[in-house]
């Protein structure tokens, strides 16, 4: 299940440590399947607090009821053959991620063909749909993911993403070793707004690594792969489910005790220490002792952080979950941390501060950053339909979906 990365020269990391952390973990087939992310400028008139602002329950589902309704009975007209394929750009067990162009609309995408046979064989059903649940929420945010179509055939599953080839945040990693403070600060205040907005609609993202993180075209965070995150989980909610990356795990996770929301500020903090040092706080190359070193060594600094860096370190990794920093004000609380001292919010929010680095893409069709190993491969056998139709036609019900503004276009163009 897991697909391999591009080689590519290291700084900062020992040879050994990066080969051992390259064949241990890096990376999962859904970590490719789903780090396909939007580039819009979405929400640039919004603030931080109208963004982070809770709605209830019952108008959150009274919302997605009228969504689902204005919507649905449209997506029937979607079919593979509207879109031209031009790029395998991930590959993976359940089927390929493909760059593709709407044939009336021109507009670029990112196109996730899932075989439905493989996905009910491994029990994964649960996973994809959860995705398109979350996505379905209108997560109209800059860092997160966004949804223009989902549709289906007998066999295959299709999600219809923007495309972003501004490259992973771990491909970079692997490139420069560490990043200043100045850039990792921007990253991390940009997946905090992001984590955030998850949280205020009760969803927890639980699997925040450098693999789910994507940057766009013009140097912004990305938020990818909602197939792991968790609805109606409330600030102050708990869950049991153990899941996700060992090394960004919270002790709580580990220990199999519930948790909150709480566990995305560990991740992030694991996210953070590793964008400084080159390597997640607890790494170990043998599991047991990495755990073991989640759960009980202690944090360690090497030189060349400040003392706010460290202070958020300290906060985000700590281990009594009612004194982790966000535990009982979310993001509120590492807004006011001195780290983040040159943060203007809502200018962040807006898309207003220019990233620290701007990635080199000459437009969508550069896939320069994405390893040849896929986009090398033909693309015709992607899209086609060789298995029999069988019972697995009925295994994702509702699962078709079109973007109100998507069908707004679609009716200008037709």
């Amino acid at each position: 299940m897991f697909l391999r990365l591009s080689a590519v020269e290291t700084s900062g990391r020992g040879a050994s440590e990066d080969s051992a952390l390259l064949k241990g973990r890096k990376v999962g087939f859904s970590d490719f399947l789903h780090k396909l992310v939007s580039s819009q400028h979405l929400c640039q008139h919004l603030d931080t607090q109208k963004i982070l602002q809770r709605r209830s329950r019952l108008s959150r589902e009274e919302e997605e009821k009228s969504l689902v309704s204005s919507v649905n009975t449209e997506t029937s007209q979607m079919k593979p053959s509207d879109f031209d394929y031009l790029k395998v750009i991930g590959k993976g067990s359940f089927g390929k991620v493909l760059l593709a162009r709407h044939r009336k609309q021109g507009g670029y995408y990112a196109v996730k063909v899932l075989q439905k046979k493989i996905i009910v064989k491994r029990k994964e059903q649960r996973h994809v749909m959860a995705e398109r649940s979350v996505l379905l929420k209108g997560l109209q945010h800059p860092f997160l993911v966004g949804l223009h179509f989902s549709f289906q055939t007998p066999n295959t599953l299709y999600f219809v993403l923007d495309y972003v080839n501004g490259g992973e945040l771990f491909y970079h990693l692997q490139r420069e070793g560490s990043f200043p403070e100045p850039r990792a600060a921007f990253y991390t205040a940009e997946m905090a707004m992001a984590l955030g907005y998850l949280h205020s609609l009760d969803i927890v993202y639980r699997d925040l690594k450098p693999e789910n993180i994507l940057l766009d075209s013009e140097g912004h965070v990305m938020l990818t792969d909602f197939g792991l995150c968790k609805e109606g989980v409330a600030i102050g909610g708990i869950m049991h489910t153990f899941c996700g990356t060992p090394e960004y795990l919270a002790p709580e996770v580990l220990q199999g005790h519930p948790y909150s929301p709480a566990v995305d500020w560990w991740g992030l903090g694991t996210v953070l220490f590793e964008m400084l040092y080159g390597l997640p706080p607890f790494y170990s190359r043998t599991k047991a002792e990495m755990f073991e070193n989640i759960l009980h060594a202690p944090l360690q600094f090497r030189s060349g952080a400040s003392q706010p860096a460290r202070s958020l370190l300290e906060g985000l990794l700590e281990r009594c979950v009612s004194k982790r920093l966000g535990e009982s004000r979310d993001l509120e609380e590492l807004q006011e941390h001195p780290f983040f001292v040159s943060i203007n919010w809502d200018d962040l929010l807006a898309r207003k501060v220019t990233p620290p680095f701007i990635p080199k893409v000459t437009g969508p069709c550069d896939v320069s950053y994405i390893d040849p190993e896929f986009t090398l491969q033909p693309v015709h056998t992607s899209v086609n339909e060789k298995c029999p139709i069988g019972a697995t036609s009925e295994a994702f019900p509702g699962f078709s979906f079109m973007n109100p503004a998507e069908y707004e276009t679609a009716e200008l163009v037709s």
